[in-house]
């Protein structure tokens, strides 16, 4: 296997490794994809500064010229934002893109297919992919269920994106052998909202616990991912009755307009941007900004032990 042949570390990524400093990853789906230009791009430098405030070293992913950019530079992350012929790239398309070298946005999957081939152990997105709604008659599953239960990445999410349905997505993970810890909460977070009604096995009360745990996995080998569930801030959250009545427009919306496959989740998201008049997208950067940081204090407390 010649993935040297493909990968490109940023240099300043690449000796935080090699010293065992901490390194988040971060997809680029949510720059091309989630955010409107040039929103994106203050995002962007915005979520890099968090996670250097805690002492880790950013390492945002992207397909760009058919190399993997493990950690992007100012040039890269305008392509990435100005999303000008920019796919969305999960792990089917993930060696079209590499051999075509055409420009790609890394999914929570691919993400997780990136970081593990560089060796970095944490991953901080918005929140994961999952089983969409009416998916046990539309088999419309995330490939990021699949991810998780076979790639050793620890990945920090403020839940499901509440488009989907959360029940099945759990036991689909439960099915996987995928470990889902709280980050200080018993209830699996529903992205937009702090609270699923859906409880959660295992809550851990910091991220120094966390780390623990992902540093044990990592000694038995053990072959699939970890997904932490860090609820959004308070202050950001939006109420999860009301989001479920713009969910339901928005799906109908979806579904008058004949939208499927991978188009359904960046439709649904920026319908319901538009349906809360901006208030989703709000919530959206806080909860990534907070996802940052808390996969920051994991992996600095990884280092440390």
């Amino acid at each position: 296997m010649d993935l040297n042949k493909y990968l490109d570390i940023k240099p300043e990524v690449k000796q935080a490794l090699n010293e065992g400093r901490p390194v988040v990853a971060l997809e680029s789906t949510i720059l091309s994809h989630g955010m409107p230009y040039p929103q994106n791009l203050g995002f962007a430098a915005q979520v890099e500064a968090v996670i250097r405030e805690e002492g880790a070293v950013p390492a945002t992913i992207a397909l760009i010229g058919g190399k993997i950019k493990v950690g992007l530079s100012e040039k890269d992350l305008e392509v990435m934002c100005r999303a000008e012929n920019v796919g969305k790239v999960s792990r089917r398309d993930f060696a079209i893109y590499l051999a075509e070298k055409k420009t790609g946005a890394t999914t929570v999957a691919s993400t997780m297919m990136c970081a593990a081939m560089a060796g970095i152990k944490l991953f901080a997105t918005g929140g994961i992919g999952g089983v969409h709604r009416g998916g046990e008659l539309s088999m419309d599953i995330s490939a990021d269920l699949q991810e998780l239960g076979n790639t050793p990445v620890a990945v920090v999410c403020a839940g499901a994106k509440q488009i989907l349905d959360i029940g099945r997505t759990l036991e689909y993970l439960e099915t996987m052998g995928v470990p889902v810890i709280g980050n200080g909460t018993d209830e699996f977070p529903a992205f937009y909202c702090r609270n699923s009604g859906y409880k959660l096995d295992y809550a851990a009360k910091d991220e120094t616990e966390i780390a623990r745990i992902v540093k044990t996995s990592t000694e038995l080998g053990l072959k699939g991912g970890m997904l932490i569930g860090n609820p959004c801030p308070a202050e950001y959250a939006q109420d999860f009755k009301e989001m479920e009545k713009v969910i339901d427009q928005a799906l109908a919306d979806a579904e008058k307009a004949g939208v499927r496959g991978k188009q359904i989740t960046p439709f649904l998201l920026a319908r319901i941007v538009e349906l809360t008049g901006g208030e989703s997208l709000a919530t959206n950067i806080q909860l990534a900004l907070n996802n940052a940081r808390c996969a920051a204090k994991i992996a600095s407390a990884l280092a440390a032990l």
